[in-house]
């Protein structure tokens, strides 16, 4: 068994490192403050090709896999710009995979070559209000009417709303009570983010600032019946194809801001000098930062497990859970050290290690709860009864 990147993989973190040495934590410190989102590198990683690392070549991709992708979204994350950078790419990776699986050859040729090189931002409208995780129970409603559909309704939590041209949305399209199954009645469209009948309302959250979280209300969007992507009625089935993969990647950011975090508290120990001697001699500073390194090395074993098996096709659910709730968790940990090790400064913006404090939090929460996850393993691994 061999746990080592091949020289290709190897190459693609020194191309995406060097990329994200032009962004350095003063570029990253401004952006938490002020926001704006972060088109230097968004259009910088669009220049060489990297947003469409996951699209198939004739597209315009490069066609490699969801291991390579992980190494490109850790790197950029490690390299100090945590989520604020993962984020503004994140969607490009596999946001658009329902339009690679089930789209129609024209609809790739038409979708799929201006998010790679960079002329559109896309969003991933899913999430409403009074659903949550429970995505079965999605309300926004698309309607037929001809030769388009007419969609209202309102979604939250999307994230570079206030920039995107494009949107994935899922929509209802038969009412809940007239469904056999509670995963059919939804379809997915990839269509114009058209703001005359598109209300984006910002959230103010605790972190990630440079890529924005909305709320939409949405009100006689006029979808054409060509932004459907597959069957009418399937929408659920299509984005869930993509759920593991986002997991995946969520669970390599995670890993990739603890790493920072880890790397920026371990240089302040060595650096920092109380009664005559640097902190890190101390092992009350020693030993939760070794804890966390073991941590976040066998978090990203399991990453690339899962990102492995779902390359090869393979069935990686229990995987790619155990990867983001791992990745999550040793990411968050060593965030938090980090802030400890510095003690005061650690809570002063210019050691950036608050910062990493905040962000980290999203690896935790989305795409999906911790509990919900424990809750997974349980009943598909262990074969426990559901508990909900």
């Amino acid at each position: 068994m061999d746990f080592s990147f091949s020289q290709e993989q190897e190459s693609i973190r020194e191309a995406i490192s060097k990329i994200c040495e032009q962004f350095d934590d003063h570029y990253w410190l401004e952006k938490d403050r002020h926001g704006g989102f972060p088109t230097e590198l968004h259009q910088a990683l669009a220049k060489d090709g990297w947003l469409g690392i996951c699209i198939p070549e004739q597209y315009g991709g490069s066609g490699l896999g969801i291991t390579e992708a992980s190494i490109m979204m850790q790197t950029i994350s490690e390299s100090g710009a945590g989520m604020s950078g993962a984020s503004a790419v994140h969607m490009n990776i596999f946001g658009l995979n329902p339009v690679v699986q089930f789209g129609t050859e024209e609809q790739k040729r038409r979708m799929l070559p201006p998010l790679i090189s960079g002329e559109e931002r896309a969003c991933f409208a899913v999430t409403e209000p009074n659903t949550g995780l429970n995505t079965t129970q999605l309300k926004v409603k698309a309607e037929r009417v001809g030769d388009h559909y007419v969609l209202s309704g309102t979604k939250v939590w999307i994230s570079t709303a206030q920039v995107a041209e494009k949107m994935l949305i899922l929509a209802r399209t038969t009412p809940l009570e007239e469904v056999t199954k509670h995963s059919d009645g939804l379809s997915l469209f990839y269509t114009k983010f058209d703001r005359d009948f598109i209300r984006v309302h910002e959230i103010e959250k605790m972190g990630r600032k440079a890529v924005d979280s909305n709320e939409l209300f949405i009100d006689g969007l006029k979808v054409p019946v060509e932004d459907r992507i597959g069957e009418e009625g399937k929408g659920f089935h299509y984005i869930m194809h993509g759920m593991n993969a986002e997991r995946i990647l969520i669970a390599a950011e995670g890993v990739g801001l603890g790493r920072v975090a880890l790397k920026k508290a371990t240089e302040y120990a060595k650096e920092r000098v109380v009664f005559n001697r640097p902190i890190g001699m101390n092992q009350g500073i020693q030993h939760p930062l070794a804890a966390n390194w073991m941590e976040l090395e066998a978090a990203n074993l399991m990453v690339f497990q899962a990102a492995s098996m779902f390359d090869k096709g393979e069935p990686c659910g229990a995987q790619a859970n155990a990867a983001k709730y791992l990745g999550g968790e040793a990411g968050f940990n060593a965030c938090q050290q980090a802030v400890m090790t510095h003690g005061g400064f650690g809570y002063a913006k210019e050691y950036h290690v608050e910062r990493y404090l905040r962000e980290v939090m999203i690896t935790r929460i989305a795409p999906v709860s911790p509990q919900l996850i424990l809750c997974f393993i349980a009943e598909r691994v262990l074969g426990l009864p559901k508990s909900y």
